[in-house]
């Protein structure tokens, strides 16, 4: 399952479903945000049955992230039960993302 976008307006139903929920924040612009995105589709498609994966655009949704307080890019960020569990900023290996990920769902 590819990740999917995220709004203001579809965020708070997408990340209070029954699954953890991983949301990167990034921006076209952003040379990590592009290098990190592969492996985060990787990630969604063979965790697919354990977590969602949602995109925000920060230069789209600038409220998102205000609301999250986002100042470097890529971040992501963990929610389960709509609450956020675990941030990760900055582009990481596909292991580690892993990993990270493993440690918090």
């Amino acid at each position: 399952m590819a990740t999917k976008p995220v709004t203001k307006e579809t965020f708070d139903q997408a990340v209070s479903g029954p699954k953890p929920t991983l949301v990167d924040f990034w921006a076209t612009w952003c040379g990590p945000c592009r290098a990190l995105g592969p492996v985060v589709e990787e990630v969604s498609d063979e965790m697919a049955d354990r977590i969602d994966v949602y995109k925000c655009d920060v230069d789209e949704q600038e409220e998102l992230a205000t609301r999250f307080h986002i100042v470097s890019i890529p971040t992501l960020i963990l929610f389960k039960d709509g609450e956020p569990v675990h941030t990760m900023v900055g582009a990481m290996p596909k292991a580690s993302l892993v990993q990270e990920i493993e440690a918090n769902i």
